[in-house]
């Protein structure tokens, strides 16, 4: 069995754990010290219920709930508490692996009472820190972080053979992590609503009408997998993106395609650092007029090259059809990423391979952005000892 635990509200509650004064209280964490000039990054519970939550400006939040208490964003505090938990669930004598900040997994093998442990995990966790866990308990990852999701805040749930088809036919199928926007349309189109249509598809009608992304799905919820066996693949991160919040909230078209292009260029060095190309591109553009837009696309062939990921960018920004709203935050994402083992035949690609690759030598050598796209210019002031490449 895995065990998915995962944090509630992580960096509020940390801060109405340090905190007393805010214990109860609607709360966000803003990414800036500005509190009307910020985006959410994470709402406590109280506040949640209020209709706020992470991505939305924070002058929308105030507008929601005026009394709301507002802290900036302290990393160190986050990162502190997360290697504590992890230290903490490391002592039970299981596989432990992080899946994000404020999400751990456990193989517990052929252990019984993987429900008993779960409910020790989560007293431990409050008796220490004073915080909430969520615990999802299943045969493997996906449908462990599913499980997590059901019982929110401080729940347990355990899916079995005998309970899994009743439980996933209440759960729409937007709530399978790696089910976005786009791709829940495809499965409705496809006649699949709930978490149990998908289950039950065959192997080969996903992959027929979803290509590897559906074959994957099908190999993720069925699988009986184990932590320990795929501990090298637990390694590869499962996407990699950035995002950036603006000082200011602009419509110029220019300057918002030179950020995108600067978080393209960051996202496509990060994957080759790590031998990885990207299928999917996935665009989210926060505006204070209008609110979030997220939109991905998968795409035939993988890249690592940040020149292509940000015209699949502009691909799928003129996809969502706006009409010039001002933009306050914008972020990039690469997912469905598999080793980059792919070697250019063409010449073209082979030149734009190497021109990469001496890039990546070159701002190793001399400093990030020793070299850099003209566009990104527009982003930022620069030294002016960097040079520009196109």
């Amino acid at each position: 069995m895995i065990l998915h635990i995962d944090m509630d509200a992580f960096f509020a509650s940390i801060e109405q754990a340090i905190n007393p004064y805010l214990k109860g209280k609607p709360l966000i964490v803003g990414s800036r010290n500005s509190k009307l000039h910020t985006v959410v990054c994470a709402a406590s519970y109280e506040a949640k219920a209020l209709g706020i939550d992470s991505g939305m400006p924070s002058f929308e939040a105030f507008k929601l709930c005026p009394s709301l208490e507002f802290v900036a964003a302290e990393q160190s505090k986050y990162i502190w508490t997360s290697e504590q938990i992890f230290e903490m669930l490391k002592e039970y004598g299981f596989e432990v692996f992080y899946a994000s900040i404020d999400e751990f997994q456990m193989d517990t093998g052929d252990s019984p009472g993987a429900q008993e442990l779960a409910g020790k995990i989560r007293e431990s966790i409050y008796s220490t820190f004073n915080i909430t866990a969520s615990i999802g308990i299943a045969k493997n990852c996906l449908l462990a972080k599913l499980a997590s999701k059901i019982n929110k805040p401080n729940g347990i749930c355990l899916l079995t053979e005998e309970n899994l088809n009743q439980t996933l036919s209440k759960l729409p199928v937007e709530k399978l992590c790696g089910v976005g926007k786009s791709t829940a349309q495809v499965l409705t189109q496809l006649g699949i609503n709930t978490c149990l249509d998908l289950y039950q598809k065959e192997a080969d009608f996903l992959e027929e009408y979803l290509g590897k992304v559906g074959l994957n799905f099908h190999l993720s919820l069925h699988a009986s997998e184990s932590l320990k066996t795929n501990s090298i693949e637990e390694d590869k991160p499962k996407s990699i993106g950035h995002s950036y919040t603006l000082p200011w909230a602009t419509e110029n078209p220019g300057f918002i395609r030179a950020w995108i292009r600067l978080l393209s260029d960051m996202v496509a060095e990060r994957l080759r650092q790590q031998d990885l190309g990207s299928q999917t591109a996935h665009l989210w553009l926060n505006s204070p007029e209008i609110g979030n837009f997220n939109c991905q696309k998968t795409f035939r062939e993988p890249t690592d090259d940040g020149y292509e990921i940000y015209h699949r960018c502009l691909r799928i920004m003129a996809k969502m059809s706006l009409k010039s709203p001002k933009i306050r935050a914008l972020g990039v994402t690469c997912s469905n990423l598999f080793s980059n083992s792919y070697s250019p035949l063409l010449k073209e690609e082979k030149r734009r391979e190497a021109l990469l690759k001496t890039i990546d030598r070159i701002n190793a050598c001399y400093g990030e952005n020793t070299i850099y796209p003209a566009q990104v210019t527009l982003t930022r002031k620069m030294p002016k000892r960097l040079r520009t490449a196109s």
